[in-house]
């Protein structure tokens, strides 16, 4: 009968080990990137705003977190924030609506995260609905850059600049674990 308390007893702490390693090897990686939405001369038209590329320091970033590329088992995006720079005072209520695709060397460009009414009174800060697309194929390569798909409901005379804050969650295998 002892036996039996031992083995259930060992068994579960096997079982509670593998899932303390499998939480290591989850974790965040944070992109910023600037983009600047031009002065319009024309509302309800949708254009396209470019990021520059960004370096994903992906395997530096793997190994500092005891996993390797191959070893990726998944990467999505959670969190898309925008956040406007410049001019002061300015908001995002000028915009109806966005999308942002997300593109890399020798990969279709997809959409990561959207917002289909930005509301009238959205302040200097926005949040994106995100796709549940998994992502690991871009944040393996060294370079991504993202496209932002807007529509403006209203004439803005100057350039707008904005930070877009991308947060994507890896979920990986521990060195082989």
């Amino acid at each position: 009968m002892i036996k039996k308390y031992i083995s259930i007893i060992c068994l579960f702490a096997i079982f509670s080990s593998c899932d303390k390693l499998d939480e290591l090897t989850k974790f965040d990686m944070e992109y910023s990137q600037r983009a600047t939405i031009p002065s319009s001369a024309g509302i309800d038209l949708p254009f396209d705003v470019f990021t520059p590329e960004m370096e994903t320091n992906s395997e530096s970033t793997f190994a500092v977190n005891d996993t390797r590329k191959d070893l990726i088992e998944e990467i999505k995006l959670t969190e898309l924030e925008m956040v406007m720079i410049s001019p002061d005072g300015a908001d995002f209520s000028f915009l109806n609506a966005i999308e942002v695709y997300i593109s890399a060397e020798d990969l279709d460009e997809i959409r990561i995260a959207y917002l289909e009414e930005v509301p009238e009174d959205a302040g200097n800060v926005i949040t994106l609905d995100t796709s549940d697309a998994d992502l690991k194929e871009y944040i393996k390569k060294d370079e991504f850059s993202l496209r932002l798909n807007t529509v403006t409901d209203e004439l803005i005379s100057t350039d707008h600049e904005l930070e877009v804050n991308s947060t994507f969650f890896v979920d990986a295998k521990i060195l082989g674990l």
